[in-house]
């Protein structure tokens, strides 16, 4: 029977120690200055030479020439602590986990109090020094902190903080480490040469890797592949079945159906690991490895070579060609799903289905996400569109055919978080006399701005003279061009002016319930003349940005649950626009992110119009681009369900307060449309307190009548 290979070539001084030199070379040192303490903790992982270096320790102490660094290994207390020795009397090792308790500790005292038999100390090595109670160690507390002379101890142990403190601060710790994988592996080869045993290329990083660090476990692998190894030596395939570890060709086909993105090689290589034995968790564990040696190789370039140890050759150069094929990038991603699917195949009733699912997950990553294709151009401003046209929807006249009644952006302004606000302008416009009162503003109609320009529908006919026109309501929407725009301070006349039907911005209702039936409606012009008279105001912000500024759409299942889940945090990136941030955060959530679009749903209409007439939708397109990475188009409607846009055919618009006013007085000049204002230079100096006075009645009285309930009473 052999011996195995840790026993029979265990270090007999510090310098044959393996990778340890922190702690050997100190203690030479103190050996040569005679500055031995009286205990010693030597702590690490198991097989790193504690109880080892205990033992030279030993002879270094009670040799006949010492205390000395190198014990000479003749006389006799050398000889008995030597590798095969005897032992010494005068050394006495204790296993600790089966001599723990109080009763050992005050046998261990009685045998102190008896000096050495024959050599120069009595020294006690403690194995596995963390088993011992609390109460045996304070039994040995005051042995240990005032020793005779004649006594030393050392303790070993792999759990350092289990020895309790007061034994800890009264020792000199040494802490062992594992032993990096190039200095294991030659110190290996150095033993294959010393029992001529052939070993093939890559065998011994294959065992470094089993062994984990660990000295004793490295010899122990590799005595094992040595019993097994016939007349040939060790070769890779013998090492590879045996260890347990996945077939480099087997990864290499992983990897490069992964930077391939090809579905049935990949899969191909699982059915090839379950086919031939190998377990799942245990290539999980080698593709996270070979990618991790991508990794190194892509980020360090021809340097990396150094940090993954002895490689083959052909071998190496096979993972040089998939570092460059894969990529940094893609290397790194598909690490973290490994690692991630690693963790979760821990204690996995069911490891292929785990590595089936890691495989899809690396497939969908590496797969191009498809683009969908922005808006090609913008359609020219309407009069339906809410930044350019000056038109106001007048109560009794219909809306757009299947869309629910949308209200001015004056009383869109006034939401839930506003009441308060509203209701003073409401006040402060009741106080001030008509002749003070400014002319209310126009409100724009709030329409999708895809939807093309739609004619204008006549008034209704109990309010239209027969002898009108149908084209009577073009001045309002299309001045001449070479007529100068009115000064605001000279504006139609203000609301308490106007006809008693129109003295409040009552709800737009559904055609059906005010228009007759037989009543006919003027006839819709070409597209062309519809949109002619759309062009003369200057577009505002809120409309539709160029086709070289919309940015690229996202959308799909996953990027709705993204925004979703990250919905807070795209609030704190927008609350630099305090307006915005207040509509948003209070009063909508994400429907859903479709096409590109990201459609929001409010609490209600006024809302939504609200948002579709400012800069709003610009601001959260920014915020959910800063924060996601996701370039998307805003948009907001009325409830949590966003149906379809309606078709442009069935969105006419509604003649103003200023047509019905020229239509009832014809012999009267119609007042041209006032200009519209300048769009603002800056969005965040907008509050929720811009609505200017003169929108102050409007907005009031519907949020009396809308919000609060009220009816207004004509005095």
């Amino acid at each position: 029977m052999s011996t195995a290979l840790y026993r029979r070539y265990r270090p007999d001084s510090f310098a044959d120690v393996v990778g340890q030199e922190h702690v050997t070379v100190p203690l030479m040192q103190a050996l040569r200055a005679d500055k031995v303490n009286h205990a010693y903790l030597f702590s690490g992982p198991r097989g790193c030479g504690k109880t080892t270096s205990a033992r030279i320790l030993a002879r270094c102490l009670n040799c006949a020439a010492g205390p000395t660094d190198t014990p000479c290994g003749t006389c006799d207390s050398c000889v008995e602590l030597a590798r095969g020795g005897a032992g010494s009397v005068d050394v006495v090792e204790i296993d600790a986990a089966s001599h723990n308790g109080v009763d050992d500790a005050r046998e261990l005292r009685e045998r102190a109090a008896f000096a050495p038999a024959r050599d120069r100390y009595k020294i006690f090595i403690l194995d596995e020094a963390h088993m011992v109670t609390p109460q045996g160690f304070n039994a040995l507390l005051k042995l240990v902190e005032e020793p005779p002379p004649h006594i030393r101890f050392i303790f070993a142990t792999t759990e350092p903080d289990k020895v309790i403190g007061t034994i800890r601060s009264r020792t000199h710790h040494y802490p062992f480490r594992l032993v990096p994988p190039p200095v294991l592996v030659d110190y290996l080869g150095r033993l294959c040469e010393a029992e001529s045993v052939t070993v093939e290329s890559g065998v011994l990083p294959l065992v470094v890797r089993a062994g984990g660090g660990s000295v004793r476990d490295s010899l122990s692998v590799l005595d094992q592949l040595i019993a097994g190894s016939g007349p040939e030596g060790v070769t890779y395939e013998r090492a590879i079945s045996l260890l347990g570890f996945t077939d480099a060709t087997l990864l290499d086909d992983a990897v490069g159906a992964i930077a391939a993105a090809d579905g049935a090689s990949l899969f191909d290589v699982v059915s090839r690991v379950i086919s031939t034995g190998h377990e799942p968790r245990r290539f999980v564990e080698d593709l996270l490895e070979r990618l991790r040696d991508l990794v190194v190789l892509a980020a360090a370039g021809p340097s990396g070579e150094k940090a993954l140890g002895e490689i083959p050759v052909d071998q190496l150069e096979a993972m040089k060609e998939q570092a460059r094929s894969l990529g940094l990038a893609r290397a790194s991603r598909a690490g973290d799903l490994v690692n991630e699917a690693l963790t979760r195949m821990v204690g996995a009733t069911s490891p292929r289905l785990h590595l089936e699912l890691l495989c899809a997950r690396l497939l969908a990553a590496e797969a191009p996400t498809p683009v969908v294709a922005a808006h090609a151009s913008v359609t020219s401003p309407s009069p339906t569109t809410p930044a350019a046209s000056p038109v106001a929807p007048a109560p009794g006249i219909h809306a757009a055919a299947g869309e629910p009644p949308t209200s001015a952006a004056g009383s869109g302004a006034s939401g839930a978080s506003g009441v308060e606000a509203a209701m003073a302008a409401v006040r402060a416009g009741r106080e001030r006399p008509s002749a003070e009162r400014p002319a209310t503003r126009p409100a724009p109609a709030v329409v999708r701005a895809s939807a093309p320009a739609a004619a204008p529908t006549a008034p209704p006919a109990d309010r239209v003279p027969a002898a009108t026109p149908a084209a009577a309501p073009a001045p309002a929407l299309a001045p001449a061009a070479s007529q100068e725009p009115p000064p605001w301070d000279e504006e139609p006349a203000p609301w308490d002016d106007a006809p008693p039907p129109v003295t409040s911005a009552t709800p737009v209702v559904r055609a059906e319930s005010v228009a007759p039936p037989s009543r006919p409606a003027v006839s819709a012009a070409p597209p062309a003349a519809s949109q002619a008279p759309a062009t003369a105001p200057s577009a505002s912000p809120a409309s539709a940005p160029p086709a070289s500024t919309v940015p690229a759409a996202a959308g799909g299942a996953e990027d709705t649950e993204l925004v979703r889940r990250r919905w807070p945090e795209v609030l704190g990136t927008l609350e630099r626009h305090r307006v915005t941030w207040a509509m948003v955060s209070q009063s909508a959530q994400v429907a859903r992110l479709e096409a590109g679009v990201l459609h929001l749903a409010f609490d209600s209409p006024a809302l939504s119009g609200r948002f579709a007439t400012g800069p709003h939708a610009e601001n959260v397109a920014l915020a959910v681009r800063e924060t996601l990475g996701l370039k998307v188009r805003v948009e907001g409607a009325h409830g949590v369900s966003i149906s379809a846009a309606p078709p442009a055919d069935a969105a006419p618009t509604a003649p103003s307060m200023s047509e019905r006013s020229a239509a009832t007085a014809p012999s009267a000049p119609s007042a041209p449309a006032p200009a519209p204002r300048a769009p603002q230079d800056d969005y965040e100096d907008i509050s929720d307190d811009d609505v200017s006075a003169d929108d102050g009645g409007t907005a009031g009285i519907d949020v009396v009548t809308k919000l609060l309930g009220g009816r207004i009473v004509e005095s």
